[in-house]
């Protein structure tokens, strides 16, 4: 039996929902959420500091909303089709992430994520050393604007949730198109009764920290789980599905209860492995298939690290920092591979 095979059999017992499961996941998850919310708009008499930590801990309740959400993209939160396009769709306006935009960009991701011929949708931006090296003078100052920490999670959540995620993409199927519009409408009714019983101030002085802090702590999940050293891209004539997932995703190993908040998505080599994996059974998927103990491990202090990456460096299959990067490329004749930049 080949290591697909063996894996997906191990696995699979894990990929069915459970209604049950998943019910306690929401009356844990939302009403918290808006309990905290309520509480933090109430701590404005009190002090702005106890504001922000609410906020925070309400923040954290987005996240796991977002979790919510996402495995409903996936079809693995309710057995029925309908009802994880109805509760996905109504996360997406809690979330201001538009269902079925996000889905197809993220089921597009899943199919390709470390595939070199298939990025970008669903990605980071990502240039090996040889297209930096190659690229104009213009596109090497955008790139390493949009990699700059300060950009990806300070300005990220704002021009991306906020801006990018209003529109659709040209030549976007009518149903992508409505559900977007059906979104952006709930979302502007949802802030305006907010707005109408406790006045702009008083919003925007709550949700303001709650929609940044979880947007950038969402953005940096994405970002780490697939930045780290040794990470996995290949062209697509070497490209597998399987390495992809499991050494192309990082195990972040996440204190208990940041686990408990962040959904088991640390278990992000199972996830890719699988995404039909709800996420209240990825750990067990983990334990239960010994091969997936080899995926890479990051802690959240090692995982700090991945700030310093930013190319990919196709010979040594690693990631380089724009220093090391711009060292190797030096060494190299000027000929395009992979995708251009």
């Amino acid at each position: 039996m080949n290591q697909t095979k063996q894996l997906r059999k191990m696995i699979a017992p894990f990929e069915r929902n459970d209604r049950s499961a998943s019910v306690r996941q929401l009356l844990n998850t939302i009403p918290p959420f808006i309990l905290l919310w309520i509480a933090a708009y109430a701590s404005l008499q009190v002090s702005y500091a106890l504001t922000l930590l609410l906020s925070a801990l309400a923040a954290g309740f987005l996240i796991r909303s977002f979790i919510i959400f996402h495995d409903c993209c996936h079809g693995s939160f309710f057995r029925s089709r309908k009802a994880n396009d109805a509760l996905g769709t109504l996360l997406g306006i809690l979330t201001l992430f538009p269902y079925e935009q996000w889905k197809h960009s993220h089921n597009i991701h899943h199919a390709g994520s470390g595939n070199l011929e298939r990025r970008g949708t669903g990605d980071m931006w990502l240039l090996t050393v040889k297209e930096y090296k190659e690229a104009s003078t213009w596109t090497k100052l955008r790139y390493r604007i949009y990699r700059n920490p300060f950009v990806l999670f300070v300005i990220g959540p704002i021009a991306l949730i906020l801006i990018t995620y209003r529109f659709n993409e040209k030549g976007a199927r009518l149903k992508e198109r409505r559900n977007t519009w059906l979104t952006n409408a709930g979302i502007a009714a949802l802030y305006a009764l907010l707005i109408w019983a406790i006045g702009w101030q008083s919003f925007l002085l709550v949700q303001l920290p709650v929609f940044w802090i979880s947007g950038a702590a969402g953005i940096w999940l994405f970002y780490v789980q697939h930045q780290f050293e040794d990470s996995y891209f290949e062209h697509e004539e070497e490209w597998d599905y399987v390495k992809a997932a499991v050494e192309g995703s990082s195990f972040y190993k996440l204190p208990a209860w940041l686990q408990w908040l962040t959904g088991n998505i640390g278990y992000h080599h199972v996830h890719h492995l699988s995404p039909r994996v709800p996420n209240y059974h990825l750990q067990q998927a983990h334990e239960a298939a010994p091969p997936l103990e080899h995926a890479t491990t990051i802690t959240l202090r090692t995982s700090l690290k991945s700030l310093r990456f930013n190319l990919w460096d196709d010979e040594r299959r690693q990631f380089v920092t724009f220093r090391e990067g711009i060292r190797r490329a030096a060494e190299l004749p000027l000929r395009s591979t992979g995708r251009p930049a």
